[in-house]
């Protein structure tokens, strides 16, 4: 096998590996954006909003005896 062969082959492994780690990273963070516009389209970690309750519930309660 001629050596300028074998370092060619190495060096095209090095670059499919390469590859294979930035496509890694990249999907990892598509997934995380993903994961997080789901959690904000269901409110998960959210306040409860209070805009459905009738008046007053929800307010200052004064506890002083």
């Amino acid at each position: 096998m001629d050596v300028v062969s074998m370092v060619s082959g190495f060096m095209a492994a090095q670059a499919g590996a390469i590859q294979t780690q930035v496509a890694t990273t990249m999907l990892k963070q598509n997934l995380d954006a993903q994961k997080s516009a789901v959690l904000t389209l269901l409110g998960v970690g959210q306040q409860p909003s209070l805009a459905n309750v009738g008046a007053g519930i929800g307010g200052n309660l004064n506890i002083t005896a």
